[in-house]
């Protein structure tokens, strides 16, 4: 397996390690201290983490047999941008409570669908 799948394999399975536990912190720990409405939005953040995590893990399952396709490469690195961005500005809203912090997010959408687009378009060249 080459480096690239291994490290979009890893990060995959990291993601979605941390989507289980951001996940279970907010239902157990989270549930009685946020407001209604911010933890609305800490959902929002976990399960957008995880599908994206398995999105990684898509895509790093596809670099093997899409030898020498750089979009898909490109697709894992916007991927992890995605969650990180996109999840990582929620959690951050939800928790602190400061909204300007939602700035970031629609910059995280748009790597996540970016990342998709170039995976589509690298399985149909291929």
């Amino acid at each position: 397996m080459n480096t690239d799948a291994r490290i979009f394999l890893a990060a995959g399975a990291i993601a979605a390690f941390l989507a289980v536990g951001f996940g279970a912190f907010g239902a157990h720990a989270l549930r009685d201290r946020l407001p209604a409405d911010l933890m609305a939005v800490y959902r929002t953040a976990v399960e957008y983490h995880f599908w994206h995590a398995l999105g990684l893990l898509a895509i790093g399952l596809a670099v093997p047999a899409l030898p020498g396709e750089t979009l898909v490469k490109w697709a894992g690195w916007l991927m992890l941008a995605g969650i990180l961005l996109f999840s990582g500005s929620l959690y951050a809203l939800s928790l602190s409570g400061v909204r300007i912090l939602g700035a970031v997010t629609p910059v995280g959408g748009l790597c996540l669908m970016a990342a998709w687009a170039l995976f589509a378009v690298a399985v149909v060249r291929a």
